[in-house]
């Protein structure tokens, strides 16, 4: 990142670890044949290398197996596959979708797509900490429902859900279970053994590995899950996702997750630790702060803050030396206030004054302590304006 500015948005990306670009380096080059040419040892070599990477994701996700994983572009891809292909395949047997008001946009879009293609959708709200009610949700299926879709954790908030807890409920009502898990993933321990989900989705770029690679998570087995392709054309990874396979992102995917997963021990307490730090401070020493989302069942690294008085976008503005964002990466172009914050009942003049603080594996304590002295700086500043333009 750029040393003259504190990095606060890692939950918008991730910096590639040096590890992770040292491990896909030699893909680029030395190893570069396509994995598909299977006729020649470079395209084995090729091959081989997709196949580890597969591998490793599956042994640090805790699957059954690595032919459980179909790599693609990204989150957002894993989860038009997902969410589109296995309605197609459930079609017209069940014809029912279930989801929650503060899914990301790369959910919500693909629902309300099926919904215009005849599908039915409910969505259910949040509690004010912006997590769903198990059972106002388990309530909202139906017997044609076919699918339910929750994140593990917000992008926002950081708020995680209780997906394990729904999952065995879901299950018996003969749904499947989707989870947008883009922001849990390398952050929090992710156990497939015990989330119990059919589907789902995530993104290298959020913890530590190169943009543009990603992958879906598909249950093999009670029974086998069927899934339609999205994408056609050559038949690649197993038949769900033609192109051909980015190598150097999925090698590169595969070692951001093992180092991840290595730092389990002490990096998730280390970036609570941090946030904690930040937040402290900045309840502490200014007035009128608010901590939007639940204060445990949350991300390590994230928190989301209003400040009343101010307008967040005057707040980005006025800090150049620090990065971070007022919500969303993939909404930060709309001027209105959150919808994920609307949905947890925050006032509008307190959800356009907030910002989304995200700590991560190279933030220091000096940088959250002057990140908090700068945004303190401003915030005064800032409310002082206003005082004299009233």
């Amino acid at each position: 990142m750029n040393g003259n500015v504190i990095y606060l948005d890692y939950n918008a990306t991730t910096p590639c670890d040096p590890g992770v670009v040292e491990a896909m380096l030699p893909f680029f080059s030395e190893y570069a044949a396509n994995p598909s040419s299977r006729a020649h040892r470079p395209g084995q070599a090729a091959a081989t290398a997709v196949e580890d990477a597969r591998a490793t994701v599956a042994r640090c996700l805790h699957a059954g197996s690595p032919t459980e994983f179909v790599f693609t572009a990204g989150a957002t891809e894993a989860n038009n596959l997902a969410l589109c292909g296995a309605a197609s395949a459930l079609a017209p047997r069940r014809r029912h979708l279930v989801t929650q008001v503060t899914e990301h946009p790369a959910v919500l879009e693909p629902l309300r797509r099926l919904e215009r293609d005849g599908w039915d959708l409910t969505v259910i709200g949040v509690d004010g900490e912006g997590r769903v009610r198990p059972d106002e949700l388990l309530s909202a299926m139906r017997e044609d429902t076919a699918m339910v879709s929750l994140m593990l954790a917000n992008n926002e908030t950081g708020a995680v859900q209780p997906v394990a807890k729904i999952a065995a409920a879901v299950h018996k009502r003969g749904a499947l279970l989707h989870c947008d898990a883009a922001q849990a993933v390398g952050k929090l321990e992710v156990d497939l053994r015990n989330l119990e989900v059919d589907l789902l989705s995530f993104s290298a770029h959020k913890f530590y590995g190169p943009k543009g690679v990603g992958g879906l998570y598909l249950r093999r087995s009670r029974p086998p899950l069927h899934v339609e392709a999205q994408i056609i054309g050559g038949g690649q990874e197993g038949g769900l996702r033609s192109g051909t396979v980015n190598v150097p992102g999925v090698v590169g995917m595969a070692r951001a997750l093992e180092l991840a997963v290595d730092g389990f021990d002490e990096e998730p307490a280390r970036l609570a630790g941090l946030r904690d730090r930040l937040e402290g401070r900045l309840v502490a020493e200014l007035d009128g702060v608010f901590v939007n989302g639940s204060r445990t069942h949350r991300l390590p690294g994230t928190t989301n803050l209003s400040f009343a008085g101010i307008e967040a976008n005057a707040l980005l503005v006025s800090l150049p030396d620090l990065a971070f964002s007022t919500g969303s990466a993939c909404t930060s172009t709309h001027s209105e206030p959150s919808p994920v914050l609307s949905a947890m009942g925050v006032k509008k003049d307190l959800g356009a004054a907030s910002i989304r603080l995200g700590v991560g594996r190279f933030t220091t304590e000096t940088e959250v302590d002057r990140a908090a002295e700068r945004i303190i700086e401003e915030v005064k500043r800032l409310r002082e304006v206003g005082r004299q333009h009233r």
